[in-house]
């Protein structure tokens, strides 16, 4: 014979409910009165919204990870789009025969760096030689001339202060300087004009 589940109610009566039966029997209660006073229990209501709150939750989380997901196809659709990533390949091929085909040309390209190249670019008949020289001569005059001048311009916004400061260092030297002559406004003024 099997045995009754204990934790099956219908399987076996227990105590309360033959109590229950045999008052329902002699008619002191009726079936009506006992369904009106039944009761769910309030911890297995508040069990079921605590289930509920957590499905909404859960819901809530994964509509945030597929928003963020969408966020970040939107923010590097430009990366990995087809469009662009033809565009980017074909670059890289390019780029790539390029390369091989500097690869193949390598002892070519090694012997043609090691020859001078002055000739090559300059090709000057033999009569202006000596002009070009001295022509060469004024060029690097300039540029050494250009590169002061432009160091000057360079300093001039820090002119008034670098003043102020020599000024101000040469007064509190014992040296004697010819700048103790001059008031410091009147040279500040020239410098403002």
């Amino acid at each position: 014979m099997a045995t009754a589940n204990p934790w099956d109610p219908a399987s076996a009566p227990n105590g309360a409910g033959l109590v229950l039966g045999h008052f329902i029997a002699s008619g002191m209660v009726t079936q009506e009165m006992l369904n009106t006073s039944k009761k769910t229990a309030s911890c297995f209501v508040n069990f079921s919204r605590l289930q509920q709150i957590t499905d909404i939750q859960a819901e809530i989380y994964q509509k945030n990870l597929e928003i963020e997901l969408l966020k970040l196809e939107k923010d590097t659709a430009d990366v990995v789009h087809p469009f662009f990533l033809a565009q980017k390949c074909h670059t890289l091929q390019s780029m790539n025969n390029h390369l091989e085909a500097v690869l193949k040309e390598k002892r070519s390209l090694r012997q043609r760096l090691l020859k001078p190249m002055c000739q090559e670019n300059l090709p000057i008949e033999a009569v202006y030689h000596r002009y070009m020289v001295h022509l060469l001569e004024l060029a690097v005059t300039f540029i050494e001339r250009l590169e002061i001048h432009l160091e000057t311009i360079r300093n001039i916004p820090h002119l008034a202060a670098n003043l102020k400061k020599m000024l101000h260092d040469d007064m509190l030297s014992p040296v004697n300087s010819t700048w103790k002559s001059w008031d410091l406004e009147v040279v500040l003024e020239i410098l403002a004009h």
